[in-house]
């Protein structure tokens, strides 16, 4: 029998007040898969991973974590979550990368990537320590442990938020356009982390701006436009030869100049 995706999705519809902003959108993350999102802005990308994330609630459709599909009360502009344990318990297995780094000011940047995992999950505290070095380690910046945020750079920050992110050894990571804040020497820098991230198969929906790393690190491309999914498919197939005129204008106007 095969294994539920991670994140599964089904006729999932969000408005704010009179804006509808998803208008019907089916998607799924198998394990190990990395799935990016792309698309003009106000096409829905972010508002989508926030409601996979339950941070936003969605007016209809399902969302199922692992085949599990989230409990509601309500129906439209009413609707939420009807268990807030489910919420939590899922979201504590879905960890969420921002575009802007949301570091804790006052905690060096060691106390950022233990503190959810001892707080939150309640976790021994010498245990996370031990795995929240190794995690810096990984992301490459294992020396700035006692360093606080405002001493590193957007690209040491941002890899210390995703360190955070795993630390908490979720099922999935989903990363809010992790680049897009950042300078293009320093956006490869965390390029190259989520590139290392997905050689190790973790499964991830990523949304980005930056084709080339959805073209190197997807299994599937899913490219919005008005709420809706225009096309989708394996990068190669999306980025070589594009079915629609929309998304031919929109890699059109992304590629480089």
């Amino acid at each position: 029998m095969p294994t539920a995706p991670v994140i599964e999705i089904r006729d999932l519809h969000k408005s704010f007040g009179a804006l509808e902003v998803l208008k019907g959108v089916d998607m799924a993350a198998p394990k190990g898969h990395v799935i990016s999102l792309i698309g003009s802005s106000g096409s829905g990308k972010s508002t989508l991973l926030r409601c996979a994330n339950l941070l936003e609630d969605s007016q209809q459709g399902e969302i199922l974590f692992e085949g599990e599909p989230i409990k509601w009360r309500g129906t439209g502009s009413g609707r939420h979550p009807a268990d807030r344990a489910q919420v939590t318990r899922i979201r504590t297995n879905l960890s969420m990368v921002f575009q802007q780094f949301n570091l804790w000011a006052h905690m060096t940047i060691l106390e950022n990537v233990m503190e959810a995992p001892v707080t939150v999950l309640g976790r021994d505290r010498a245990e996370v320590e031990d795995k929240a070095r190794l995690y810096l380690d990984k992301v490459g910046i294992g020396a700035k442990c006692d360093a606080y945020p405002a001493q590193l750079s957007g690209g040491q920050q941002q890899r210390a938020a995703i360190a955070r992110a795993l630390c908490m050894e979720p099922r999935a990571l989903l990363f809010d356009e992790p680049t897009s804040a950042l300078d293009p020497e320093l956006e490869q820098e965390v390029v190259r982390v989520i590139k290392d991230l997905a050689r190790e198969g973790r499964t991830m929906i990523i949304v980005t701006h930056d084709m080339r790393l959805a073209a190197d690190v997807s299994e599937h491309v899913v490219f919005l436009h008005q709420g809706r999914i225009e096309e989708e498919g394996a990068p190669d197939t999306l980025f070589g030869s594009p079915k629609t005129d929309r998304l031919r204008q929109f890699l059109s106007a992304t590629a480089p100049a």
